[in-house]
C-alpha cells in the first residue's frame, strides 16, 4: 500500500482543493483507495473534507478518527503511535491511502504532529501552505520553513504548494522538492448563496434549491434610492435590502431579466418577505434568482456575512468542477504522479478511463463546437467543461435563448462563444465553401444558404474551416445528419477505406470497445475487417490493450450460417493485414469476455476470455449491445465515436446525459490534439 499525507501549513491553507486534486490523481492509478483524517475535524459526518471525497469517488477503506478531546486525553508519548494504527486500519486491502493531515492546532502544543505521523507512517508529503495576502519573499520563506520541517522530522517530501496566492509576480523559491503555486480562485474563495443564507440564518422565499448554489462575488446593500442602487449593481453580487424595500427587489430581478446584471441572490432582512402582488411579478421576471428572508437587521447580516469565505461541498458539483480545473492548471500532475511512485492495480476501471480523458484532454487543450446550443444538457456540460478546463466551446443556436437557459438554470457561460447560424456573416462564407465541395452536385448559393442554417451543418464548416477541432451532436439531432455533414464537409481521412464508429461500454470493473455502433448496417467481410483494425487502433490510442474479438451467433471453426463465414473471413483479412493483433473469430460474446466460458469454449485461446474490442456483425447487434449496457447493466456508453475522418466529429446518442457530453467532448479533444491545422476566431 502507497500512502500519501497531505499536511496544512499555517491557518485557510486550503488543503480541500489539494485533498480533491490528489484523490483525483490517484484514481488515475489505482481502484482501491482509502482515505482517514487521524484526528476528526468534528463529529462523526461533519468533516466537509471526508465527505467531499467520499460522495465523489468509490473510497474503498474509510476509518474516522478520534475527537481532539480523545487525542488531548492520550499520553505524549504514545499519540503517534495510536494515530498511526488507526490510520493503518483505514488502508487494510487498499492499493493506495490518502491521508488528510490533522493540522498545526489539532492537539495543543503539538504543532509539528502531522511530521511526526508523516515519518511514523514512513507516508510521502504534500505539504499545503497557506500564502493568502503574502508577498513573494514571505510566500518563498513560508515554502522553505515548512519544507525543512518535514525533512528535520524524516519525511520523505513529494511537493510543497504555496495555496490560494494573491501576488501576481513570481515567487523566488529555491528548494530541492517540485513546488507549485496556486493562486487564490474567485469562484473558489467566494460563497454561495447557501453558505450566505446559512450564515444569515434566511430561509427560502422564491426560487429553488439550484440558486442556492450560486457564487456570491460581492455584495449590494440596497438602502439608497434605485438609480443608485442600479448603479451599484454588479454581476453575481448578493444583494442584501431592508425587507420592505420592493423597489430594490424588483429593480435587482429586472437587472437579472434584462442581463445587464445578474445578482446571485436578494436577502429582504427584518423577517419580511414580499407582498403577493410582488411575489407575483418577481416570479414571472427572474424565476431561477433565489429570494431570501433573514431575520437580522441589515448591519447585523452585513457584519454575519463579512469574511465569509467558499468551500468546495459534496453538493455543489459546479464549485468541484472549478476546484479540479483550478488544481489541474497550476499543479504538474504527470510530474507529481511520477513521484508517488504508484503501481497500477490492474486493468482500467470506468472511473480511471474517464478521468484520464479529462485529464488528457485538459493538458492540450482544444476548441469544441457543440451545434445543439439550445439544450439544457448541453448547457450543463459546457459549464462543467470549461470549469475542468477540457475544452474552449462554441455553443450554436440563438443568442439571447441561448443565454436565458443559461440564466435560468444558474450557470456561468461567460467564457463560452456562442454563434447563431442564421445571423451570422460566416453563412455567406461557409455558402460559398459548401457550394464548391458540393458542385458535382450543383448545389446553389441559395441552397447552400439554406442547408447552413442547420446547426449541424454549421459546425462541420467550422471544423473544416480551423476555426473549431471538432464537433459533437446527436443530442437532439438523429445520427444521420451528424453522418451526412461529416461525409459532405469533414469527409474521410487519407488512406482510410471507410468511416467507422466505436461505442466505449464502462461496465462495473473494465472498459470495452464496440464496432461498429452507428455506421454500416450489414458491413461485409472486407469492410468487416477494416472496421476491427480502426477500432483496435481507436482502444490503444485511448489506453485499452486491443484484443479483438469477431463476433457471431455460430461460433469457432466449424460454425455454420453465411454469417459465421462472414465473420470468419474477415477474421483471416484481419490476421493478415495486422499480424501483430490478437484476434479471435468468430465467437460468441460470453466466450470472449468471460474466461470461465472460453475456457470451455476456445480453450488456449489468446482472445478468448480477455477480448477488449468486440467487433458485431451487423449495426442491429452492435445497437442492441450498447443499450443493454446503458440501461440493464446500468453503464456508462460514450459514443458513437467516429474513426477515419479527417477532422473528428462526433455523435451522441437522443437520450445523452450531461456526464456522455462531457466525455465525448474530452474524446475529441483528444483525437483534435493528434494534429490540427490551425485556431482563428471571427
Amino acid at each position: 500500500m502507497r500512502s500519501i499525507y497531505v499536511a496544512g501549513v499555517g491557518p485557510k491553507a486550503g488543503r480541500d482543493l489539494v485533498e480533491l486534486g490528489l484523490m483525483e490523481l490517484l484514481s488515475h492509478r489505482v481502484e482501491r483507495i482509502a482515505v482517514c483524517r487521524p484526528i476528526a475535524c468534528a463529529g462523526d459526518g461533519d468533516d466537509h473534507g471526508v465527505e467531499l471525497l467520499r460522495s465523489r469517488y468509490l473510497v474503498a477503506g474509510y476509518a474516522r478518527g478520534m475527537t481532539r478531546e480523545e487525542a488531548t486525553e492520550i499520553p505524549e508519548e504514545k499519540l503517534v503511535a495510536r494515530l498511526a494504527d488507526g490510520v493503518r486500519t483505514a488502508g487494510e486491502g487498499c492499493a493506495a491511502l490518502l491521508v488528510l493531515g490533522c493540522g498545526e492546532r489539532a492537539v495543543p502544543g503539538r504543532p509539528d504532529l502531522d511530521a511526526e505521523l508523516a515519518a511514523e507512517l514512513d507516508a510521502p508529503v504534500v505539504a499545503v501552505v497557506a500564502a493568502g495576502g503574502m508577498r513573494a519573499e514571505k510566500v518563498a520563506a513560508a515554502l522553505r520553513d515548512a519544507h525543512a520541517s518535514f525533512a528535520r522530522h524524516g519525511c520523505q517530501v513529494l511537493a510543497m504548494i504555496a495555496n490560494r496566492v494573491t501576488y501576481a509576480g513570481s515567487i523566488p523559491a529555491d528548494l530541492p522538492v517540485p513546488w507549485y503555486v496556486i493562486p487564490e480562485h474567485p469562484r473558489l474563495a467566494a460563497p454561495t448563496v447557501g453558505q450566505a443564507a446559512e450564515a444569515t440564518r434566511a430561509t427560502l422565499v422564491q426560487g429553488n434549491a439550484e440558486g442556492l448554489l450560486r457564487d456570491v462575488l460581492g455584495y449590494v446593500f440596497g438602502g439608497a434610492s434605485l438609480p443608485i442602487f442600479l448603479n451599484d449593481l454588479r454581476e453575481g453580487a448578493l444583494v442584501v435590502s431592508p425587507g420592505d424595500r420592493a423597489d430594490v427587489l424588483l429593480g435587482a430581478l429586472a437587472a437579472g431579466a434584462a442581463g445587464t446584471a445578474r445578482p446571485a441572490g436578494v436577502v429582504l432582512t427584518l423577517g419580511e418577505k414580499p407582498p403577493p402582488n410582488v411575489r407575483g411579478l418577481t416570479a414571472r421576471l427572474a424565476p431561477e434568482i433565489p429570494v431570501l428572508s433573514a431575520p437580522p437587521d441589515s448591519f447585523t447580516a452585513a457584519a454575519m456575512l463579512s469574511g465569509l469565505r467558499g468551500r468546495i461541498t459534496p453538493d455543489n458539483p459546479r464549485k468541484v468542477e472549478t476546484a479540479l480545473g483550478h488544481f489541474t492548471a497550476h499543479v504538474d500532475t504527470s510530474a507529481l504522479a511520477a513521484r508517488m511512485d504508484l503501481v497500477p492495480d490492474g486493468g482500467v476501471t470506468p472511473q480511471m478511463f474517464t478521468h484520464r480523458l479529462t485529464v488528457r484532454a485538459a493538458a492540450v487543450r482544444r476548441h469544441i463546437v457543440l451545434p445543439e446550443g439550445s439544450d439544457e444538457r448541453v448547457l450543463a456540460a459546457a459549464d462543467t467543461i470549461v470549469r475542468r478546463g477540457i475544452a474552449e466551446v462554441t455553443l450554436l443556436g440563438q443568442k439571447e435563448e441561448v443565454r436565458r437557459r443559461a440564466r435560468v438554470l444558474g450557470l456561468d457561460l461567460h467564457a463560452v462563444r456562442v454563434i447563431d447560424p442564421v445571423t451570422s456573416p460566416l453563412r455567406e462564407t461557409f455558402a460559398e465553401t459548401y457550394g464548391m465541395l458540393r458542385d458535382h452536385k450543383s448545389v446553389s448559393h441559395r441552397r447552400a444558404r439554406d442547408v447552413l442554417t442547420d446547426p449541424v451543418f454549421f459546425g462541420a464548416m467550422m471544423t473544416q474551416a480551423g476555426m473549431v477541432h471538432g464537433m459533437v451532436t446527436g443530442a437532439t439531432h438523429p445520427t444521420a445528419g451528424t453522418l451526412t455533414a461529416a461525409f459532405q464537409i469533414i469527409r474521410t481521412a487519407p488512406g482510410t477505406r471507410a468511416v467507422s464508429s466505436v461505442c466505449f461500454a464502462c461496465l462495473p470493473h473494465q472498459v470495452l470497445v464496440y464496432g461498429d455502433c452507428a455506421v454500416h448496417d450489414e458491413p461485409d467481410d472486407a469492410r468487416l475487417a477494416e472496421i476491427a483494425i480502426a477500432s483496435a487502433v481507436t482502444a490503444e490510442r485511448f489506453g485499452i490493450e486491443a484484443r479483438v474479438a469477431m463476433l457471431s451467433y455460430s461460433a469457432g471453426p466449424y460454425g455454420a450460417g453465411a454469417d459465421a463465414d462472414k465473420v470468419r473471413r474477415a477474421t483471416e483479412m484481419v490476421r493478415t493485414r495486422a499480424p501483430g493483433l490478437p484476434v479471435e473469430g468468430p465467437i460468441h460474446f460470453d466466450a470472449a469476455v468471460d474466461e470461465r466460458v472460453a475456457a470451455v469454449k476456445s480453450p488456449g485461446s489468446a482472445v478468448a476470455g480477455r477480448a477488449t474490442v468486440l467487433v458485431f456483425p451487423d449495426l442491429d447487434s452492435a445497437e442492441s449491445a450498447c443499450t443493454a449496457v446503458r440501461r440493464s447493466a446500468g453503464g456508462l456508453v460514450i459514443g458513437p465515436i467516429l474513426q477515419g475522418l479527417r477532422q473528428p466529429v462526433n455523435d451522441l446518442p437522443r437520450n445523452a446525459t450531461v456526464e456522455e457530453i462531457i466525455h465525448t467532448v474530452a474524446i475529441t479533444v483528444i483525437q483534435a490534439q493528434g494534429g490540427i491545422r490551425r485556431n482563428t476566431d471571427q
